[in-house]
This record gives structure tokens, C-alpha cells and sequence, in this order.
């Protein structure tokens, strides 16, 4: 591909796509370059009801995407899929390598996202958003009054843990080992909260259920011992909170960007170490990975990319 864009866009997660809405409206020409489908890691959420002006009544993650790819498009971004294999950022144009093809472009937003680290046992994929979710505060105020499970024991699980007891009967926690990894802080005020207990050296083996989260198979790592942890049959399910970590999508970057645990530094205004490179949404260092905040990076990086091409005329 010889044209040159302004700006190219690697991601059409929340980030990516608000980041092409700003571009297309400040006249830029922006490429926007997705592996798979639009929306990240909300395309697998069955409702959001958090984000500011969504449907009252709550709407798919994949609506919500799909009316941004629709914004981004009406104002001109172009769309391409492809999967980028190799990144050359240095220089005044950079070019994203792909299995399909080469772009080039003046300025590059990095939004190719991050992804829960998923347990990776049996059932987990097929009732992954009916009864088993990676997002407390998109997902807790479904489980109303049921029980909830969260795997993990850092500091996003437990602090997870107790953001979920204003909605679930009863919080257990299921760690791998024998104490929790989470600040000292942090811990003091889950084992003070009489609604959070405790499932200490366990794993999740396998998930199991009629179209939704019934059963749950627990081995203890110590003893081998096996249990079945089975849904109230007045209920029907109970749900399961996955939060060992994220895996942010930056293998083509660690050579080239600064990171931190995984994650691309940037500034405030979503600047990389690299002029004219820039990072939005999951993928940059954070303190708070929510689709709010993605579409805020994600503007912020296209309105910088502009005053970048201009301080170069």
C-alpha cells in the first residue's frame, strides 16, 4: 500500500474506535487495522449498563461496538483487517507489517488492547458471559443476591472480591495458594468483611452447566483432592469472577517501546517514548481499564496525533 495516512489506528477496541471518531472529525486521514471483530474485550459482554449514554436498559457489548464503528466510519476512517506482524515506528513515516499487507502512516495510536489471562480449563470459553466474567464492575449487579466465586489472589482479585459483596449473597475467594498476594491493606479489609470466605491452595479444574455456569470442579493442590461445587437448584447458577491477570497485546513493541509489567508507558497525553507514536486504552500503563477510560484515551491520542502533524509543517 503506497498511501501514506495521517494517522494509523492498530486496534477497534472502545480506544481504536474513538480514537478514528476524532481523527475523521479533524479531517485526518486514518486507517483503523483489526485482527478480529470490533470491540475487544466488550464484544463478549452480554450487557453494559455502566457506560454513559448506552441503552437505559442495558445493550450487548457488541451494539455499543458496533454503533462506534459507525461513528468512526461516517467520519472517515477507513477499515482494514489484518493481522500486524511487524511494527518499524522509528522516522517520519511509520509502517505496520501485516500477513495481508504494508501501511505506512505519519503518526501510529497503539490500541490493540489487553485480555483477561483466562484459567484455560475445560468449559471456560463456552460459558464465558453466562456465569463466568472478567469484569466485576460490568458484570457484579447481574449476580444480585447469588453466589459469586473469584479466582485469583493479587491485588484486582480481592479488591474485585469486595467490591462484589454490595451485590452477591456471599464472596469466595479461590487461591492457588495458602495466603494472598494482594497488599497487606487490601487483605485486612477482605478478611474483616463477613461475606467474603476463603478456598485456599485450590484450583478450577473444569466448568460445566446447561447454557449457564452450574458447576464448578475444585482440586486442591496440595492433597489432590477433588470437589464439585454445584449451583442452588432454586437458582439455577451462580457466577465466577476471573482475575489472574491481563495479558496486554505488546509483543511487537517490547524492542522498540518502554514497558512497564507488560504494559506500554506513556504520558498524559498518550505519548510513547517514540515521536509520533502514541498508546490508548488497555494496552498502556493505568490505573483503571473500563470502556469510559478507553474512549477518553483514545480521543486524547488522535487530538495529539493532530497537533503532532501540525508542529511538523
Amino acid at each position: 500500500m503506497d498511501k501514506i495516512y495521517d494517522v494509523i489506528i492498530l486496534g477497534a477496541g472502545p480506544a481504536g474506535l474513538a480514537a478514528g471518531l476524532y481523527a475523521g472529525r479533524s479531517r485526518l486521514s486514518a486507517l483503523i487495522i483489526e485482527k478480529e471483530g470490533d470491540g475487544g474485550q466488550i464484544a463478549a459482554t452480554d450487557q453494559i449498563e455502566n457506560y454513559p449514554g448506552a441503552m437505559p436498559e442495558g445493550e450487548s457489548g457488541s451494539a455499543l461496538a458496533a454503533r462506534m464503528s459507525a461513528q468512526a466510519e461516517r467520519f472517515g476512517a477507513e477499515r482494514i483487517s489484518d493481522t500486524i506482524v511487524k511494527a518499524e515506528l522509528e522516522g517520519p513515516v511509520k509502517k505496520l507489517t501485516g500477513t495481508a499487507g504494508e501501511y505506512l502512516g505519519k503518526t501510529v495510536i497503539i490500541a490493540a488492547g489487553a485480555v483477561p489471562r483466562p484459567l484455560g480449563c475445560p468449559g471456560e470459553q463456552e460459558l464465558t458471559g453466562r456465569g463466568v466474567s472478567y469484569c466485576a464492575t460490568c458484570d457484579g449487579a447481574f449476580f444480585q443476591g447469588l453466589p459469586v466465586y473469584v479466582a485469583g489472589g493479587g491485588d484486582a482479585a480481592v479488591e474485585e472480591a469486595i467490591y462484589l459483596t454490595r451485590f452477591a449473597r456471599k464472596v469466595t475467594v479461590i487461591h492457588r495458594r495458602d495466603r494472598l498476594r494482594a497488599a497487606k491493606a487490601i487483605q485486612e479489609k477482605a478478611f474483616a468483611d463477613p461475606k467474603i470466605e476463603f478456598l485456599w491452595d485450590s484450583t478450577v479444574e473444569a466448568l460445566e452447566g446447561d447454557g449457564v455456569l452450574e458447576r464448578m470442579r475444585l482440586k486442591n493442590v496440595k492433597t489432590g483432592e477433588e470437589t464439585c461445587i454445584e449451583a442452588d437448584p432454586s437458582e439455577g447458577l451462580f457466577g465466577l469472577f476471573v482475575f489472574i491477570g491481563l495479558l496486554p497485546a505488546t509483543e511487537l513493541f517490547g524492542g522498540s517501546l518502554e514497558l512497564e509489567n507488560g504494559y506500554i508507558r506513556t504520558d498524559e497525553r498518550m505519548r510513547t517514548g517514540i515521536p509520533g507514536v502514541f498508546a490508548a486504552g488497555d494496552i498502556r500503563v493505568k490505573s483503571l481499564r473500563q470502556v469510559v477510560t478507553a474512549v477518553a484515551d483514545g480521543a486524547i491520542a488522535a487530538v495529539e496525533a493532530g497537533r503532532f502533524l501540525e508542529e511538523r509543517e
